[in-house]
């Protein structure tokens, strides 16, 4: 099969709009904040703008860029090497906000947790690829995998920074159990994984009180649950069709973070359900393409890798939604590609210009019906059987 001259043209146009998007939000909810920190009223929309540009030249560049010049061992093990030195070196610099997540330079900051996300799925989908055949081998396949995930994690998490560590955790479930390891091997990471979590979450005092606060946040609407209450304020505020672009109130120093990690308030408050609704529509549009770019690529790592990619993006907008809507307690977790700030921005726009990479050398179209057989068939066979019957189909064309 012939490889395709475009990429994919819907999962491009998705990204491109929802970064360029991102760029008028961000000014609508930081214009007020900047003209009362003493700045004129562009002053994060001219940033989060470079920052675009930045991102965008990446992903042009990871477009152009043959994403199987990743499968080299110095690539892969030089990416493990670079981000666990900068994992460490966030407790050089002072804390922001209370957390070491940064390295501060003289005009910009990089925050390495947002690279260990790229850098993680890249070694998963290497390391399984090179494995082939053995993904319910314990010792030689399984363990290697957990253990850097649990290194990477675990770093994370002293930062501190729970909500990342976590999406490390979902990247390693997804790829690995695609690949074919055993729920057994699984059910054994997860158990201590748990453990941890709970002891994370109840046995640290701020946290527990962020527990609390997230189960009724309504009992302290003045103190700890002010974030929360006034980010429902915003959302109830906009209605169906919300108040209309910039004028909504809240991002008016009631809401802290609008132009953050509580964007989606700002967007649900200004643009209403029917904007809210359209962002998430663009996301679940991203998972549906960045699903057909892994089941068409040309070989196992470019599945894996695109698996967890989409995964990472798709799972970072649903922790960071379902904050702004109280589903979850507080995190601070942007939303890609909308939320201000470069270090996520240009990070996500990389991996999405890899994504866009593996798609343009799709090998074919899926027939899903076929595709749901086979899988009934061979649901008991080896993975290497499951994994070779899933590549064949994906190569097959429905018409």
């Amino acid at each position: 099969m012939a490889r395709k001259a475009t990429p994919d043209k819907w999962l491009f146009a998705a990204t491109v709009g929802l970064a360029l998007f991102g760029v008028v939000m961000v000014y609508s909810a930081s214009a007020v904040l900047a003209q009362n920190e003493g700045h004129n009223q562009f002053f994060y929309v001219i940033k989060q703008g470079i920052w675009t540009l930045i991102g965008f030249g990446v992903m042009f560049a990871a477009m152009q860029f043959d994403y199987k010049r990743l499968k080299n061992r110095h690539v892969v093990y030089g990416l493990l090497i670079v981000t666990t030195l900068m994992l460490l070196a966030v407790f050089a610099f002072p804390k922001v906000n209370g957390a070491h997540r940064w390295i501060k330079l003289s005009r910009f900051s990089i925050q390495p947790s947002e690279l260990s996300k790229l850098t993680l799925a890249v070694f998963l989908a290497y390391f399984l690829e090179r494995h082939a055949g053995e993904e319910t081998r314990f010792w030689q396949t399984f363990v290697p995998c957990g253990l850097v995930t649990a290194a990477f994690a675990f770093l994370i998490v002293l930062e501190p920074d729970l909500g990342t560590a976590m999406m490390l955790a979902v990247l390693f479930v997804v790829i690995t159990f695609t690949a074919g390891a055993r729920l057994l091997h699984l059910g054994m990471a997860a158990a201590p994984a748990l453990a941890g979590l709970v002891g994370l979450l109840l046995l640290v005092p701020w946290r527990l009180k962020r527990m609390i606060t997230f189960l009724d946040p309504w009992a302290d609407p003045q103190n700890s649950g002010f974030q929360v209450v006034q980010s429902l304020i915003a959302i109830g505020s906009g209605g169906p069709n919300g108040l209309g672009f910039a004028q909504g109130k809240q991002k008016m120093l009631f809401l802290p973070f609008a132009h953050s990690d509580f964007i989606f308030a700002v967007i649900a408050e200004e643009l209403g359900l029917v904007g809210a609704l359209a962002v998430i529509g663009v996301f679940c549009l991203i998972l549906w393409r960045g699903l057909r770019a892994a089941l068409l690529a040309p070989d196992r790592f470019g599945m894996l890798l695109s698996l967890g990619l989409v995964t990472v993006i798709v799972t970072q907008a649903l922790f960071n939604i379902s904050v702004v809507l109280s589903l979850l307690p507080t995190k601070g977790i942007p939303l890609p590609f909308v939320s201000y700030g470069g270090s996520s921005l240009v990070p996500t726009l990389a991996a999405m210009g890899i994504l866009l990479n593996v798609s343009q050398q799709a090998v074919g179209t899926v027939d899903f019906g076929a595709l749901r057989s086979a899988t009934a068939r061979t649901e008991t066979a080896p993975a290497r059987v499951r994994m070779a019957t899933a590549r064949r189909l994906a190569s097959t064309r429905s018409g």
